[in-house]
């Protein structure tokens, strides 16, 4: 398409699933990518696929939870590529599913350090360079039950309501910089996370597709676009939204009424 020729695009958890979808995103839209993620092996293989394409991507190694790491990340964009224009804070883990009183301290620290202080140390790192080029784009990573809440994984989901807080307030303190900050809260989606929560039975995932009004589950490369869409042009005035990609599931209760035909 070409409308991102000579921006810089970050994306963190650019490994596997929908930062993986959105780096080929980003690419095919002529944005030159920087990728990080832990797992160097998957990452790595991304960026090249993006270079033997005819794009510039670049990988780091990174882990979000540490400040070093995400400090490095972003002088390694800055280096390689001059400037930073857009970045997709997408890194993030469900941890260990278990109830509020079963759950650990460890799993805890764990998933509140990749979700939420990864964000928060992102963007401590992501703005500065975008303010030196006046201004840029923001989208952090939620979830659909960062709106409504869920059983079982207090700690994601404690993160991802705070990462739509820390959306918000972000947004209106750098909204008068030309740097919009938005926050995309996707439903159920077929990545290695909706994997590990179902275990791979087909029951389970049944059950999940049938809780949404949808019908089925969202595609990794749906969100990707969704995310490309905010950093654009196209949605010049959004800012400190939170956006809902989650196939009806956050508008309401489906009851099962007898007078409605569908």
């Amino acid at each position: 398409m070409g409308d991102f020729d000579g921006k810089v695009a970050l994306i963190t958890g650019a490994s596997s699933g929908v930062g993986k979808a959105a780096a080929f995103e980003f690419a095919r839209r002529g944005a030159n990518v920087v990728l990080a993620a832990r797992r160097t092996k998957e990452g790595g293989a991304v960026a090249q696929t993006i270079r033997e394409d005819g794009g510039k991507a670049l990988f780091v190694q990174t882990d979000v939870s540490d400040m070093r790491d995400v400090e490095r990340m972003v002088e390694a964009a800055v280096k390689s590529f001059g400037r930073l224009d857009f970045a997709f804070n997408n890194a993030g883990i469900e941890g260990n599913i278990a109830i509020t009183a079963d759950s650990t301290e460890e799993n805890w620290d764990n998933v509140i350090g990749i979700n939420l202080t990864g964000a928060w140390l992102c963007m401590k790192y992501e703005i500065p360079e975008m303010l030196k080029t006046g201004g840029g784009a923001i989208v952090n990573m939620a979830s659909d039950i960062a709106l409504v809440g869920a059983r079982g994984l207090p700690a994601y989901v404690a993160s991802r309501f705070a990462v739509v807080g820390l959306t918000k307030s972000a947004a209106l303190e750098y909204a008068d910089k030309n740097i919009r900050i938005n926050v995309v809260c996707p439903g159920i989606i077929e990545t290695p996370m909706w994997d590990r929560i179902t275990e791979g039975d087909e029951a389970v995932q049944r059950a999940f597709r049938d809780s949404y009004p949808a019908g089925r589950t969202a595609t990794s490369e749906e969100i990707a676009a969704a995310a490309a869409w905010v950093c654009s042009d196209a949605a010049s005035y959004m800012s400190g939204h939170a956006l809902s990609l989650d196939g009806g599931h956050t508008a309401g209760v489906t009851a099962p009424f007898k007078h409605v035909d569908n």
